[in-house]
C-alpha cells in the first residue's frame, strides 16, 4: 500500500488516528464522516476527524511527525444516502432523496407503497394502468388524504387500443390537480398526453413559463426520447386548440417547453421492455438531453434517470456514475409487503433467480405483437400466453385451430367452452369500450383476440388475488433484477419477504451505494481494502436510520 507521494497534510484532531486494517471497513460505512488516510510511524493509519492542508509539495519536505502533522495519503469526504443524485431534481419534485418506486400495473404500485415512498424522502407513482377511472380516482381520494403535500404521482400508460380511456384517466388527472405523472409505453406522443402537460401553463409575473403538469416519461428508444424532450407537435396542438380543449395562449407557449422534462431510461425491466442494456441507454439518452437542450434553449434543465435492473448497491452505484438524475425501481418492490399483489406472488419472487423470467404477449397491445417479461418459474402463464399467439397469427377464426388444441383451450386456459368465454368477453367490454364489440361480430379474427387478450387480462388479477386454482396462469411482471436483489440479500433478514418494505428496502440499496462509492474512491487513490470494505450487507431500519441520525431532515409528518 506504499505510495510515492502525498496529497498534504493532516493535522491532529480530538479523535486518535487507528491502524488502518483494523477500522477502515466500519469506518467506510460511516458515510456522514470523512476518513483521512495517514501515513504515522511507517504505517497506514486512519482518522476521522482533524484538518488538512492540501499541498504535496509542503508534504514531501516536511518529516512525518513534524509539529503533529502527518503526510495525507488520501481522503475522502462524507456521503450520505441524501447526496446522491441530481439535487435540482431532489429539489424539483421535492425528495431528500434521488429515488422512485416506478409505477407498476394493475395497482401493485399500490396507495400503501406510494405513502411509504412519500414518508421515507422519495416518490412513487400509483400503478393506475389497467384499472378502471373509478378505480383510479379512489386512489387519488385517499393518497390526498394521507399525504397532504408530500410528493406522489400517477401512471399514465399509452393506450392505444383505448385512446377514450387514455383521455378519461388524463382528464380526471386535471380535474384532481393531480400535478405529476410517469408516461410509461408511449410509442409515439398522443393528444391525450400533450394535453396533460399543455393544460394550465402560462406566464408568471416576471415572464417565466410556469406549467403546473410534470411529465417524467420511461423511454427504452430514442426516437421516443427525442419527441418527449421536444415542444409538442404542432399538429396536435392544434387539434386540441380546434376541439376547445386548451386556449390559443396555452397552445402558443407550448412551444416554449418540452412535452416532459425528465425521462427515465428504462433498461431491461419487467413488464413492457425493450430489454435495453443500461451501460449503452442511459450515455445515448443522456447525449440526446445535451443536444436537445441546447438546441431548445429551455429555460430549465432536462433529468434522466435510470430504471431496470436496479436492484443491488453496485447497480446504484454504476447509475450514479454514469450521471443518472434518480434511479427507479419496479421488480424488487413487487415482493414487498405494501404491494398491491398476493403472498403468493411475493414467495415465488424471493425465490426466482436471474434466469427464471422470459418475454410473453401483452394483453393490452396483442395483436401488436407487443410484449412483456414475465416470471416464468412457478408458472406456465409465458408458455401459454405464447401459445395464444401462435395460433392467432395462424389462423384467422377460432374455429379454423386444430380441434386438438381447441380442446386444450377450453380445458386448461377458459375452463369452458369458447362461446362462454366469448359471451364474458364481450361482458367486459360492454362496459369498457363498446367498440370492440362492434368489430368482433364482422370480423371472427377480433373476436379471437379478444377472447385470447381476456385470458392474459384475467391472468395479472389471479396472480394479484393469489386464485390458488390459477397459480400456473399467474402472470407476474418482472425482470432479471429481481433474481440480483435475491442473490444479494441470501441469508439476510430481507430473504424473507415478510421483511421487505419498501423503506428498508430502498434505503439499503441507497446506503449501499454510499459505501461502495467511498470504497472506490479509496481505490482510485491507489489504497488496496480488505474484501469486506468492498461489500454492504442490508441492515434493519432502526439501525440505519441510527447511522443517519443527525445528518439531513425530511419532514415524514
Amino acid at each position: 500500500m506504499k505510495r510515492e507521494f502525498s496529497l498534504g497534510l493532516w493535522h491532529g484532531g480530538d479523535i486518535r488516528p487507528e491502524p488502518y486494517e483494523e477500522i477502515i471497513t466500519g469506518v467506510i460505512q460511516d458515510v456522514h464522516r470523512p476518513i483521512y488516510l495517514i501515513r504515522k510511524n511507517n504505517t497506514i493509519h486512519v482518522a476521522l476527524d482533524g484538518s488538512v492542508e492540501l499541498d504535496s509539495v509542503v508534504a514531501m519536505s516536511s518529516p512525518a511527525g513534524s509539529k503533529g502533522r502527518y503526510p495525507l495519503i488520501a481522503l475522502v469526504p462524507p456521503l450520505p444516502p441524501d447526496s446522491l443524485g441530481d439535487p435540482y431534481f431532489k429539489a424539483e419534485i421535492g425528495l431528500r432523496y434521488a429515488y422512485v418506486v416506478g409505477a407498476m400495473a394493475n395497482g401493485i404500485t399500490s396507495v400503501k407503497m406510494v405513502e411509504a415512498a412519500a414518508r421515507a424522502g422519495m416518490v412513487g407513482f400509483f400503478g393506475a394502468a389497467g384499472l378502471d377511472v373509478a378505480s383510479i380516482e379512489q386512489a387519488i381520494g385517499q393518497l390526498k388524504q394521507c399525504l397532504g403535500s408530500l410528493p406522489y404521482g400517477f401512471n399514465l400508460i399509452h393506450s392505444p387500443g383505448d385512446p377514450d380511456l387514455e383521455f378519461a384517466t388524463v382528464r380526471l388527472y386535471i380535474e384532481n390537480s393531480i400535478n405529476l405523472i410517469s408516461a410509461s409505453a408511449f410509442m409515439d406522443l398522443t393528444p391525450a398526453l400533450v394535453y396533460y402537460r399543455i393544460k394550465g401553463i402560462r406566464r408568471n409575473a416576471d415572464g417565466t413559463i410556469f406549467c403546473p403538469n410534470r411529465v417524467i416519461g420511461k423511454i427504452s428508444r430514442e426516437e421516443v426520447a427525442r419527441k418527449f424532450f421536444s415542444p409538442p407537435p404542432a399538429k396536435i396542438v392544434n387539434w386540441l386548440q380546434e376541439k376547445g380543449l386548451i386556449s390559443p395562449a396555452e397552445a402558443a407557449l407550448s412551444a416554449h417547453m418540452p412535452v416532459a422534462d425528465m425521462l427515465t431510461a428504462e433498461a431491461d425491466s419487467g413488464g413492457h421492455t425493450d430489454n435495453r442494456p443500461a451501460l449503452s441507454l442511459l450515455p445515448t439518452i443522456t447525449a440526446l438531453r445535451n443536444q436537445l437542450a441546447a438546441k431548445f434553449a429551455y429555460s430549465k434543465p432536462l433529468c434522466v434517470g435510470l430504471g431496470g435492473g436496479i436492484a443491488t448497491p453496485e447497480a446504484v452505484v454504476a447509475a450514479f456514475s454514469m450521471g443518472a438524475a434518480y434511479v427507479l425501481t419496479g421488480s424488487i418492490h413487487q415482493s414487498c409487503v405494501e404491494s398491491g399483489t398476493s403472498d403468493a406472488v411475493r414467495t415465488l419472487l424471493a425465490q426466482a433467480g436471474q434466469a427464471d423470467v422470459a418475454m410473453a404477449p401483452a394483453a393490452d397491445m396483442f395483436e401488436m405483437g407487443v410484449k412483456v417479461q414475465v416470471l416464468k418459474r412457478g408458472t406456465m402463464f409465458p408458455l401459454r400466453a405464447g401459445k395464444l399467439y401462435d395460433l392467432y397469427s395462424r389462423h384467422a377464426t377460432y374455429e379454423s385451430i386444430h380441434a386438438k388444441d381447441r380442446v386444450m383451450l377450453e380445458r386448461d386456459y377458459f375452463r369452458r367452452s369458447f362461446d362462454d368465454e366469448w359471451r364474458q368477453t364481450r361482458s367486459f367490454f360492454q362496459r369498457r369500450d363498446p367498440s370492440h364489440i362492434e368489430k368482433a361480430e364482422s370480423d371472427p379474427r377480433h373476436k379471437m383476440a379478444l377472447v385470447f387478450r381476456s385470458y392474459l387480462g384475467q391472468s395479472s388479477n389471479w396472480a394479484n388475488t393469489g386464485e390458488p386454482s390459477r397459480q400456473m396462469d399467474y402472470q407476474i411482471w418482472c425482470g432479471p433484477s429481481i433474481g440480483a436483489f435475491n442473490a444479494w440479500v441470501k441469508d439476510t433478514f430481507l430473504e424473507s419477504p415478510d421483511n421487505r418494505k419498501t423503506d428498508i428496502v430502498a434505503k439499503n440499496l441507497l446506503l449501499g451505494a454510499a459505501t461502495l462509492t467511498r470504497s472506490q474512491q479509496l481505490m482510485q487513490q491507489g489504497i488496496r481494502l480488505p474484501g469486506g470494505a468492498c461489500q454492504y450487507t442490508p441492515k434493519p431500519l432502526d439501525e440505519i436510520d441510527k447511522m443517519l441520525q443527525g445528518y439531513g431532515k425530511h419532514d415524514s409528518s
